[in-house]
């Protein structure tokens, strides 16, 4: 199982700390500093200076670096395998990967069409071309770097080391969940919509946490999250977000401060955990997300049991 299948192994717990405690005074240094400071306008004034494309490399590009500390440190100092970072299955199943990134991309795009076509007053055509595509190629590269890294550092290194520690699956699943939510806390659409977006946010690491612990691997998560952030960022764009983007659309709108947020955790998400669970035949919902690890001596990995 994702969580079971290292306490075979004599894990060093202090080993997790590290990445996990850095990253966390981090976040909180960041929010202190950026405390009645309008982010919004921190990244448009950098927008003037050297341009949408290099600003959006400027924000995510250490993240995307993050990945490859973490991975690292995993690989080499933990001596982990990546492939039980990643799945409790015999190998990594990227069928799992791709379902889940064309399903919720198919969704997202649809959406923002639905948008378009139904309140044409709110969006104008914001492409350019030689903008777009280039681009198109550094978020093609960054951005699944970029959410394979908050993937890896919460739903995976942390859930696991948490889990380890404290032999339960429902903490790891709040702590990380809350965790997750609160990295976001700086981000300008806080600014713009109110702390209630931080439902939104914790919502979603909620539901990340639950896909991962109900699946027994990160597969459907990692999908998802790129689908999410790539897929928004290449359709639409605003000047009030994290990412402004040389996008197709951009949203002139102003955004909802309750049913944009609430839709998505409480309507949304839980539909397309129905989904994945009759695709991939999800049973033993509360053992799995509440209860304890099962100690054993030789955990076996879930077979490759994609259906897809």
């Amino acid at each position: 199982m994702y969580i079971e299948q290292l306490k075979s192994e004599k894990r060093n717990l202090a080993s997790y700390i590290p990445i996990p405690l850095g990253f966390i005074l981090l976040m909180f240094f960041n929010f202190f500093m950026s405390d009645g400071v309008d982010t919004n306008e921190v990244i448009q004034q950098t927008i003037k200076i050297i341009g949408v494309n290099l600003t959006f490399v400027v924000l995510v590009g250490p993240l995307a670096f993050g990945l490859l500390l973490v991975l690292f440190w995993v690989k080499f100092v933990q001596g982990q395998t990546l492939r039980s970072l990643t799945t409790s299955r015999a190998k990594v199943d990227l069928k799992r990967i791709f379902f889940s990134f064309i399903l919720w991309g198919s969704i997202t795009s649809l959406m923002i069409l639905a948008l378009y076509y139904t309140q044409p007053e709110n969006f104008v055509w914001n492409f350019k071309a030689e903008k777009f595509f280039i681009f198109l190629i550094l978020a093609i590269i960054l951005v699944p770097m970029q959410t394979s890294f908050e993937e890896y550092l919460f739903r995976a290194y942390m859930m696991q080391g948490i889990g380890l520690a404290t032999n339960s699956r429902l903490i790891p699943l709040i702590v990380t969940s809350v965790l997750f939510g609160l990295m976001h806390i700086a981000n300008p659409e806080v600014g713009k919509i109110g702390y209630i977006i931080m439902v939104y946010y914790i919502g979603t690491g909620f539901f990340l946490g639950i896909m991962t612990l109900m699946d027994e691997g990160l597969e459907l998560a990692l999908g998802f999250h790129a689908a999410n952030n790539l897929v928004g960022a290449l359709l639409l764009t605003a000047d009030w977000t994290a990412f402004q983007t040389n996008s197709i659309f951009k949203d002139l709108s102003e955004p909802s401060t309750g049913f944009d947020v609430l839709m998505p955790v409480f309507v949304i998400f839980p539909i397309l955990l129905f989904i994945f669970s009759k695709v991939y035949n999800w049973k033993n919902w509360k053992e799995k997300l509440t209860g304890n690890l099962i100690v054993t001596n030789e955990i076996d990995t879930v077979e490759n049991d994609s259906t897809l």
